[in-house]
């Protein structure tokens, strides 16, 4: 099974907008998205901790309302997504692999868990594992994923992997090569695949996380 990355199904989709989420949903793939936590504890689907990189305003994700960046990714034709949005239009059909951007308190992984709590294809990642430990403690049945990236070691990788609650590992496409990794019984996804090049290479015997097919 193959994600999309931030939806961006092709170079004409721009990332993590609602428009590109549901071309992804057309053409049968599941998402893989970020969220960040607003002022006001909306959960949206952005990439960044600051606005600077895609609006060129050097403002932080937590400090303001939904409402203030709502305006200011409107007024911009790109307007982001509520992560309520992106379920909705999933209508629970296809796999939502969400990635936990920043730390999350309690509360708020609490309020993560609720608002999804009727989509059962919900998969909840993080390169910060401490989200992903903790989000275990508070509901011991949810579908979750490790995140890694070199240089982190095959080893740590490993051990890690061995926690039996933990459903997938989600790793960058440099450890594709790696056969202790590959043996892993564990479910496994690589990011980011970028062209079709390195999909027919490596689309045969892998679970990928794709975009600019």
């Amino acid at each position: 099974m193959h994600l999309i990355h931030r939806g961006v199904v092709s170079k004409q989709y721009k990332e993590n907008l609602l428009k590109s989420f549901n071309q992804s949903f057309k053409r049968g793939y599941g998402i893989e998205t970020d969220i960040h936590a607003t002022k006001d504890r909306e959960f949206i689907c952005f990439h960044d901790f600051t606005l600077n990189r895609i609006f060129k305003k050097k403002r932080s994700i937590k400090n303001m309302k939904y409402s203030q960046i709502k305006k200011i990714s409107t007024q911009n034709k790109k307007p982001i997504p509520l992560l309520k949005d992106l379920l909705k239009a999933s209508k629970n059909k296809y796999p939502l692999f969400i990635e936990i951007k920043p730390t999350f308190s309690k509360s708020l992984l609490q309020k993560l868990l609720k608002e999804t709590s009727k989509f059962s294809k919900c998969v909840f990642i993080s390169f910060k594992h401490q989200n992903i430990y903790n989000l275990l403690k508070i509901k011991k049945k949810v579908k979750v994923g490790l995140s890694f990236s070199p240089p982190t070691s095959i080893k740590t990788i490993i051990k890690k992997s061995n926690n039996k609650k933990i459903y997938t590992l989600i790793l960058d496409k440099f450890f594709i090569k790696s056969k202790n990794i590959q043996d892993l019984k564990i479910k496994k996804y690589y990011y980011t695949i970028k062209s079709k090049l390195e999909f027919n290479k490596y689309n045969e015997n892998n679970n990928l996380i794709l975009e600019n097919l």
